[in-house]
């Protein structure tokens, strides 16, 4: 993939780690909801292969499995699919809110019981890698494991008690794969668009430059704000509207501090056909909200597109409700009912310096772009290998 990825100024840990194993997923587009806009539909194919990801001789037919896990701040999700056609089909998959950075922000460590649950939703993942016969497969672990001051043993208990390598991947890997893996619902237009991943111990932001079959990434910022770390370095919602007012102020004060330096760099690019898509569970929340679902539904969110203005009333209306009156509203439940506004305040940082009218929401992202690189990948290595067969063979190409 062509790329020019410029520094963030974050200090990229030694944690950074290439080990890679286990696991990828993705599926067909899902069509935008009537009336919401056209949807870009082109499909991607990496220009690179991580040759650490190979576990196995390249597959000779599109009947093998291939899996991604990923494994953030909030949860751990799998997707385990198949090659279909220039996309692939989702035979499986598994997703749970393990919170593996709880507390990670006051003590720079994964805490006991955080670490448990994250191991505990791993053991059900390498089970389903089994049940499918996975052939190719790649693990992914992010911010949570790339602060955390015992990261490294976590990693290695993992490999222990399931028989997963998890990859701590960077910030620049992190934001390559999201935008690999949801950029085919860009909106159609002329000139670059933003595409973010609000994750629940970072967000990442990419300044892409659309075109087939992978756009080309023109800048790049990751900061370490998510949901969780934003949440608990702010602290809990205390008192009454006020009180939530102020804290929401202040999450968006932080956010918006830390998105300066890519605001400036950015502002260059700002044409009159400013547009912007989100992948991240603030986003689908939130337009699941705005079209009144009495609960989640992946094929009406994936792909719609939203008013910005809509968004932002959305996030000012939750920032302003109690924890028990967004518990009882749907799509936000006991789950995400103290974490949602966070998201809320990162969300509207970003509409504050790239100010689209609308917004483009994806149900897809890492997990979708690390099945794209490792089908691709196995697809040329299968080629490279029959080439090498007939030349061996004297067989003209």
């Amino acid at each position: 993939m062509a790329e020019t990825l410029p520094p963030d100024g974050r200090n990229q840990e030694a944690g950074e780690r290439r080990s890679g194993k286990n696991s990828p997923s993705n599926r067909k587009p899902a069509r935008a909801r009537p009336n919401t806009g056209k949807n870009k539909r082109a499909n991607g194919k990496p220009a690179q292969s991580d040759q650490a990801a190979w576990r196995r001789p390249p597959h000779q037919n599109f009947r093998q499995a291939y899996a991604a896990i990923d494994l953030g701040t909030n949860n751990c999700r799998l997707l385990i699919a198949r090659p279909a056609d220039e996309n692939f089909v989702v035979i499986d998959a598994f997703s749970r809110v393990v919170r593996l950075g709880e507390g990670l922000a006051q003590t720079n460590a994964l805490s006991q019981r955080a670490m448990d649950r994250a191991v505990g939703a791993l053991k059900i993942c390498a089970d389903k890698l089994r049940k499918r016969n996975v052939h190719l497969a790649r693990s992914v672990a992010t911010e949570a494991c790339r602060r955390a001051d015992n990261g490294a043993e976590f990693i290695e208990r993992v490999k222990r008690e399931t028989g997963i390598v998890l990859d701590i991947i960077s910030a620049e890997e992190e934001a390559r794969l999201a935008v690999l893996g949801c950029h085919i619902l860009l909106e159609d237009g002329i000139g670059p668009a933003v595409i973010f991943d609000i994750g629940g111990g970072s967000t990442e932001l990419v300044l892409i430059e659309p075109g087939a079959p992978v756009p080309r990434i023109l800048d790049w910022q990751s900061v370490p704000w998510g949901v969780v770390s934003l949440s608990e370095t702010v602290g809990p919602e205390q008192g009454e509207r006020q009180d939530r007012l102020a804290r929401y102020a202040e999450m968006k004060r932080l956010v918006s501090e830390s998105f300066a330096d890519f605001a400036k760099r950015i502002d260059a690019h700002r044409s009159p056909d400013l547009r912007l898509l989100g992948t991240s569970g603030t986003v689908t929340t939130l337009a699941s909200l705005h079209l009144q679902l009495p609960q989640y539904d992946r094929k009406a969110v994936d792909g719609l597109i939203v008013p910005a203005n809509s968004m932002r009333e959305i996030s000012s209306m939750l920032s302003a409700m109690s924890p028990t009156e967004r518990r009882e509203l749907n799509c936000i439940g006991n789950e995400r009912a103290d974490l949602v506004v966070a998201g809320c305040a990162i969300l509207e940082a970003i509409l504050d310096i790239w100010p689209a009218p609308r917004l483009g929401v994806a149900d897809r992202g890492i997990r979708e772009g690390i099945l794209r690189s490792l089908m691709a990948a196995d697809a040329e290595g299968s080629q490279a290998q029959a080439a090498l067969r007939r030349e061996r063979q004297g067989v003209p190409s």
